[in-house]
């Protein structure tokens, strides 16, 4: 094999190298980021399940706050 044909063999080898290694490092990436993800989704889980009575309570909430908007009605007429 000529000279040039190595020297184009070897840069395709590097060549080829440095692509796997920068998605090497790509798929690195992507699994920090689904490790962040898979955090911050358990995250949002939380906060639904303890937000989740909020709508239950309500009516009781504004059932109890009745007698203070009736108090304030009053004080507007006055």
């Amino acid at each position: 094999m000529p000279f040039v044909a190595w020297v184009t063999v070897i840069l395709a080898a590097l060549i080829i190298a440095a692509a796997a290694l920068g998605l090497f490092r790509v798929v690195m990436h992507l699994r920090a980021v689904d490790s962040a993800l898979e955090s911050v989704v358990g995250g949002v889980r939380v906060i639904a399940e303890r937000t989740a009575t909020v709508p239950d309570v309500v009516p009781s909430v504004n059932a109890s706050l009745q007698p203070v908007r009736d108090f304030t009605e009053a004080i507007e007429e006055a």
